[in-house]
């Protein structure tokens, strides 16, 4: 009797600790979330990913903290959550970049890498000059870089970033030089803009909101097919003549092999986030629009950016 009474006691011990493992992973999460951002403090994929992350905390009830890994047009943060566990822990903000990476020869990183939760937002390109710049449009400018080869000093958030790829567009379809600066990150670019250490930048149109507003910055041109809300008198470069049109976007992934019970959980959590009027209000006072595609239709959607963005790059000759 006594055997049989130690055996039992062995087997429920057994039986507990075999189902914490699966308790576990129905609880998730159980533990603090990370956003990994690819770029620097104070851009718009950071500003993005820190309010996303304050709505995904209180749908999640744990906290989701955002730290920054710049460097690489977004390889070094990207790589670094492509390569954590596969446990809904550690997740990335992914930028239009990914979709780049492989054509530009800066990584082996592509949409496979990744499991999508979700697309958040489109991010309108603005070219953009001081304020007391002698350019007050955008043929302007390009009428003194076609005088002026290699004098215009357009910043950019790193070799190979979308806004260095929109700068490489717009000179390409005008046939001029500028000559590109390479930041790491759009809010360092922006920062050199207002110190007058170049003479204009092509990023989104939010990371240059408050210099427009403190009188120190002017966008010249909107690069999306239609004008931007938060900032309706500013023509699009197609309005100005200029047959071409440039967006960015934002998305959320999480490595590849995540369970899906999880990602519905982090799915979920993210919709809900970039569903508020918080967040929609955020997103179009920076000049940004919200743009939301669930898990499956963001996968669709950056896949068919993959193709588009290596063909564009095999035809463009980027600038130095």
């Amino acid at each position: 009797m006594k055997k049989l009474s130690v055996l039992s006691a062995v087997m429920s011990a057994c039986a507990v600790f075999a189902a914490a493992p699966a308790a576990a992973q129905g609880a998730f999460p159980q533990r603090e979330v990370t956003i990994v951002v690819p770029f620097n403090p104070g851009g718009a994929s950071d500003m993005t990913a820190r309010i996303i992350a304050k709505g995904m905390e209180a749908e999640l009830g744990k906290p989701v903290v955002v730290v920054n890994k710049a460097g690489g047009s977004g390889g070094v943060g990207m790589s670094q959550v492509a390569r954590s566990a596969p446990d809904g822990y550690t997740l990335s903000y992914i930028p239009v970049e990914l979709v780049m990476h492989k054509a530009l020869k800066l990584s082996d990183l592509e949409p496979s890498s990744f499991e999508f939760i979700g697309q958040t937002t489109m991010v309108p390109s603005a070219v953009t000059v001081p304020a007391d710049a002698p350019f007050n449009t955008i043929n302007d400018l390009i009428k003194y870089a076609k005088a002026n080869p290699g004098k215009v000093r357009v910043g950019n958030s790193g070799a190979g970033s979308i806004w260095h790829i929109a700068a490489s567009a717009l000179e390409g379809n005008q046939k001029v030089t500028f000559n590109h600066i390479p930041f790491e990150g759009a809010a360092p670019a922006v920062t050199a803009l207002m110190g007058k250490h170049i003479e204009a930048v092509t990023v989104n149109a939010g990371e240059v909101k408050a210099g427009v507003d403190a009188g120190k910055l002017k966008i010249l041109a909107i690069m999306t097919k239609e004008r931007d809300p938060a900032f309706p008198k500013v023509p699009t470069l197609i309005e100005s003549g200029i047959n071409l049109e440039f967006v960015g976007w934002g998305a959320f992934g999480a490595p590849k092999g995540t369970p899906k019970a999880v990602l519905d959980v982090l799915g979920a959590a993210l919709k809900k986030a970039a569903s508020s009027d918080e967040f929609k209000q955020f997103i179009t006072s920076r000049g940004m629009v919200v743009k939301y595609r669930n898990p499956e239709e963001c996968k669709e959607f950056v896949n068919n950016q993959y193709v588009f963005f290596n063909d564009l790059l095999s035809k463009m000759e980027l600038g130095k």
